[in-house]
C-alpha cells in the first residue's frame, strides 16, 4: 500500500463549459463551472439528475472534452492532451462505479489484479499486492469468489481494491453507494473515509443524497442545471445553505423543521411559533432566560442538533406563550443573530 504521507491529486476547473448539439438544439450540460478541489480532500458533488455531475466527472479523467474552459490536475491543463499522455495519467485516477463493474468472468482476486496485469506487473508481486488490498477492504477470505457469489457491499469493496490497485492519488466515485441499503452504504463510506485518512488521497464523490455528503465529504459542490450553485464545507451548506436547492438537498438528510401536518398540529394550541436557526452564535439560551425573566414560558416542540466537522448546529421550534410584548422583543433580538420564522396558519 502507499504510505499515509501521500498526497492527493489538486483538481481546478477554469470556466469549463460543455454544450452537446442536437438536430434541433443544444443541451449545456456545465455552464461556466470554476471551482478547485485541494489534495487529500474529500469532496461531494450533488445535484438532481441533468444537473452535470457525471459530465463534469468525465471531464476529470478526459473520457470527454470540453467546448470551452481548463481541466487542471497538478498544475497541468489536460484539456488537449494527446491520447498517449492521457492513458498514462488515467493510470493515476482510480473509479468506483454504481454497478460494481465487474467482470463476471474473474474472481474476486482476478478482478483486482486487472489493472496490475494491464501495468505489467509480474505474477508474484501481483499476487502479494492483490492479498494485500482484500485484506485492506475486508475481505482476505474471498479471494476466490466470483462476483455472483458475493453481496452488494462486498461487490463495491471489490471495487474499491481495484480502484486502489496502481497506487493512486485521486479517487472518482460515481454514485458509488446508490445501489446499497443504509447500513452498506454507511460502511462502504467508512472505507472510503478510511483510504482517504490513510493515504492522503483526493476523493470526489458524485452523488444525490445529500446524507452521503453529510457522512463523508469535507467540501460540498451544489450544482443546478449545468452551474454551480453553491460550494463550500459542508457545515456550512448544511447550517447556512443560501440556494434553495441547497436547502432542499439539506431538508433531505436532517429532519429538523415540522412538515405540513406536523405543522398544523402544532398551531392546534395556544402559543406562538417560531423556528430558530442553532448555531455557535444563534443566542437563543440567552434570550429564552429573558423571556423567562418577563413572564414567557417557552417549550421545544419540534427539532433536533447534529454536529459536522466538529461544530453544532440545527433547527428547534418552540412555543411561546405569554405577554405580547416580550414575545416580540425576543423575536426581534432573535433576527439580529440567526434565522427565525415564525409558523402560522
Amino acid at each position: 500500500m502507499t504510505n499515509a504521507d501521500s498526497r492527493g491529486t489538486r483538481i481546478e476547473f477554469r470556466n469549463l463549459s460543455k454544450v452537446f448539439k442536437q438536430k434541433k438544439s443544444t443541451v449545456t450540460a456545465l455552464d461556466d463551472v470554476t471551482f478547485s478541489v485541494e489534495p487529500g480532500e474529500i469532496v461531494g458533488i450533488i445535484g438532481y439528475s441533468g444537473a452535470g455531475k457525471s459530465t463534469l466527472v468525465r471531464m476529470i479523467n478526459a473520457l470527454d472534452t470540453p467546448t470551452s474552459g481548463e481541466v487542471i490536475l497538478d498544475g497541468t491543463n489536460i484539456v488537449g492532451l494527446p491520447e498517449a499522455k492521457l492513458r498514462k495519467l488515467r493510470r493515476n485516477i482510480g473509479m468506483i462505479f454504481q454497478q460494481f463493474n465487474l467482470m463476471s468472468s474473474r474472481t474476486a482476486a482476478g478482478n483486482v489484479a486487472y489493472p496490475l496485469q494491464l501495468g505489467g506487473m509480474g505474477k508474484k508481486e501481483r499476487d502479494t499486492r492483490v492479498q494485500e488490498l482484500l485484506e485492506f477492504v475486508g475481505l482476505g477470505d474471498k479471494g476466490r469468489s466470483y462476483p455472483e457469489q458475493l453481496s452488494g457491499g462486498q461487490k463495491q469493496r471489490v471495487g474499491i481494491a481495484r480502484a486502489l490497485a496502481t497506487n493512486p492519488s485521486l479517487l472518482l466515485a460515481d454514485e458509488a453507494t446508490s445501489a446499497l441499503d443504509p447500513t452498506t452504504t454507511q460502511e462502504v463510506l467508512d472505507l472510503l473515509r478510511r483510504v482517504n485518512k490513510e493515504f492522503g488521497i483526493t476523493i470526489v464523490v458524485i452523488t444525490h443524497e445529500m446524507e452521503v455528503v453529510r457522512s463523508i465529504a469535507d467540501k460540498v459542490v451544489v450544482m443546478e442545471q449545468g452551474r454551480v450553485v453553491e460550494h463550500g464545507s459542508v457545515y456550512e451548506v448544511f447550517s447556512h445553505p443560501q440556494t434553495a436547492t441547497a436547502a432542499k438537498f439539506v431538508a433531505t438528510s436532517l429532519r429538523n423543521t415540522p412538515d405540513t401536518v406536523e405543522a398544523d398540529d402544532l398551531l392546534a394550541h395556544e402559543g406562538r411559533l417560531f423556528t430558530i436557526n442553532l448555531t455557535e452564535n444563534s443566542g437563543f439560551f440567552s434570550n429564552s432566560a429573558k423571556l423567562s425573566a418577563a413572564g414567557v414560558s417557552i417549550s421545544i416542540v419540534h427539532g433536533g442538533v447534529t454536529t459536522l466537522q466538529r461544530k453544532s448546529f440545527g433547527k428547534v421550534t418552540v412555543r411561546l406563550n405569554g405577554p405580547e410584548q416580550a414575545i416580540n422583543e425576543f423575536y426581534r433580538a432573535m433576527q439580529r443573530t440567526t434565522d427565525i420564522e415564525e409558523i402560522s396558519r
